[in-house]
């Protein structure tokens, strides 16, 4: 290093030095990593950085951020907790993008692109984020709420540059019955769309304006439609924009057609899908007449990703139909209505399968209603070499078919497992999965994400503190005997980022025996578990650069012994200190010191 000079260097020098060879700009590890080296590089990769992703929306302030980053043009926030998809965070909890969009009107003029995952947005937001960046070319809402229509047609009517808009299972509410114009905003001579998904919206949208907006747009790459367009119109949109890679399609049922009408829109959708030659993901077939699927066929085998986990009417029969001609499919998301004989079928066509989500029908349904068991993952495994990301609802496992799905697919980075009935054994042997899930964290020597279910003992947790090295993100439900369990878990998983814990008796002891750990992590979840009031109290203080929330809808948690469990426990590290939009159920250590955790 004493041989490298690099002259001083600010934000407003006009031509900053280049990036050292070896650094890749895209890379935010190389950047994090490339800042600490000296008090220049620091300066040029601080003046440099053109997006920014906040992993937590709490972890840092929007001032402190800007103060860092001042030229940032691409800005990704995440908000609540991953278990909020499950209902298990309350309403109102929190996780508002209001003051981020405020400071960023004012300190990020050329910013283009805002991408938000689990936040709450007002239509007074979107309108400002309409107003302030004259640049602005993407938004994307995944899982947002607090937003209706008007807020749409404010980005509608003047983000002219906009390229992309995704609402992927956003909560949009409808304030009126003209809130399908919405798309109407958009001007006659906007042309520059590129990806537009609404597949999340519940209201009826102005086909007219849909369909002039797709016809004007030659760069049109993506289009997701919510299934209140019809299955009659969607051979129109296919006419207008044969250009497409990405589709999802609206409602696909024919009972409010006549006979003559079901004639014509059969002939149309294979001639328009005979058109698509560019369409490599299909998505969407809500309530999809079986009989109309063959008209996807001569598309089957351009597909890279299928997406039928809407799609509730397709049988097994139909499905291996389907699957088999899509020999070149990489992506796999689909009812458990595949069964066994479907996921054989898929694993004999689909060589190149990278991703595979088997989602459950009817998961609070008693008895089993489909043929889906260990067996259809065990195929999979067997016979997709290139197999690494896994999700699978299923009501019976073994820990003879995880050692065999260990043993096939080394090269697994996510796998997540529900069961669907809590702390269900191996159902050949009625013993814990310990051994199966040890094998699975074992043979995956690169195993980044993991789930957890069934009977499982502290012994499951012992196998991935040892193996689990590369472990990021951990999901754990209805497990384990004692803290042992969670000792195991943040003493070994060494680059463990997120660990979200439900309803397994995991307590005082091992969470502050590890505390420094969480300083290390990005957020811990514990909800039903057995960490009490004074343990929070203790963390508290002893973190001071951790936030210990106690989220409690029983009341303040300090009118009750402190050796009460808490109903939930949300910790993650910060540089910003207490957030100031704390909801009355929500408690620290720096709130109200009469009742709560000083």
């Amino acid at each position: 290093m004493d041989n490298i000079k690099i002259q001083p260097y600010t934000c407003h020098n006009h031509n900053p030095p280049s990036h050292p060879p070896f650094f890749n700009p895209e890379r935010d590890k190389d950047r994090n990593a490339i800042s600490t080296v000296c008090q220049s590089w620091y300066e040029i990769e601080r003046c440099s950085r053109r997006r920014v992703f906040v992993g937590n929306c709490y972890a840092v302030s929007p001032a402190i951020l800007i103060k860092r980053f001042p030229d940032v043009r691409c800005l990704e926030l995440k908000g609540k907790p991953h278990f909020a998809d499950f209902n298990l965070v309350p309403e109102d909890w929190g996780a508002y993008v209001a003051p981020w969009i405020a400071a960023a009107s004012s300190a990020y003029p050329w910013l283009e692109e805002i991408r938000l995952k689990r936040m709450v947005i007002s239509d007074d937001s979107l309108e400002l984020i309409s107003k302030s960046f004259k640049n602005f070319k993407v938004l994307v809402l995944s899982s947002c709420e607090g937003f209706s229509t008007v807020g749409l047609a404010a980005i509608a009517a003047k983000c002219r540059n906009l390229r992309e808009l995704d609402l992927r299972e956003s909560e949009v509410e409808d304030l009126n019955q003209s809130s399908g114009h919405w798309l109407s905003h958009f001007p006659d001579n906007y042309t520059s769309l590129v990806s537009l998904n609404i597949a999340c919206l519940n209201s009826e949208v102005s086909f007219p304006a849909l369909e002039r907006l797709v016809g004007r747009c030659p760069n049109l790459r993506t289009l997701r439609l919510n299934r209140a367009v019809p299955l009659d119109k969607l051979a129109i949109l296919l006419r207008r924009a044969p250009q497409l890679v990405e589709l999802g399609t609206g409602e696909a049922s024919d009972l409010r057609l006549d006979v003559s009408s079901r004639l014509d829109v059969s002939s149309n959708l294979l001639g328009a899908f005979s058109g698509c030659k560019e369409l490599k993901s299909l998505s969407g077939f809500w309530d999809v007449a079986p009989g109309y699927l063959p008209y996807v066929y001569p598309i089957c085998p351009s597909l890279t990703s299928l997406n039928l986990s809407y799609a509730a009417t397709i049988e097994s029969s139909d499905l291996i139909k389907l699957v088999s001609r899509c020999q070149n499919l990489q992506k796999l998301w689909v009812l458990d209505y595949i069964e066994d004989l479907g996921l054989e079928a898929l694993a004999a066509s689909c060589k190149d399968l990278r991703e595979l989500r088997v989602f459950p029908s009817e998961p609070f349904g008693a008895e089993p209603n489909v043929l889906l068991t260990e067996q259809g993952l065990v195929s999979v495994s067997e016979g997709c070499p290139k197999l690494h990301s896994v999700l699978y609802f299923c009501r019976q496992m073994s820990n003879d078919a995880l050692r065999t799905i260990a043993r096939n697919r080394p090269n697994m980075t996510r796998f997540r497992l529900c069961i669907i009935e809590p702390r269900t054994p191996d159902y050949l042997t009625l013993q814990s999965l310990d051994g199966g899930f040890g094998a699975i964290v074992e043979h995956c020597k690169d195993l980044r994400r993991l789930s957890l279910s069934g009977l499982l003992t502290d012994r499951v947790f012992e196998y991935i503190g040892t193996y689990g090295k590369k472990l990021e993100m951990l999901s754990v439900a209805f497990a384990g005997d004692s803290d042992l369990g969670l000792h195991h878990i943040l003493s070994g998983c060494e680059n463990l980022r997120k660990l979200e814990i439900r309803d397994c008796p995991f307590g005082d002891k091992a969470l502050l025996a590890n505390a420094a750990k969480l300083e290390t992590m990005r957020s811990l979840w514990m909800s039903s578990c057995s960490v009490s009031f004074g343990a929070c109290k203790l963390l508290g203080q002893k973190m001071p650069m951790l936030n210990v929330e106690v989220i409690d809808e029983r009341g303040p948690p300090g009118s009750r012994p402190e050796s009460c469990p808490v109903e939930k426990l949300y910790i993650y590290r910060t540089v910003s200190g207490p957030r100031i939009d704390m909801p009355g159920f929500v408690w620290t250590k720096d709130k109200d010191s009469a009742l709560g955790l000083s």
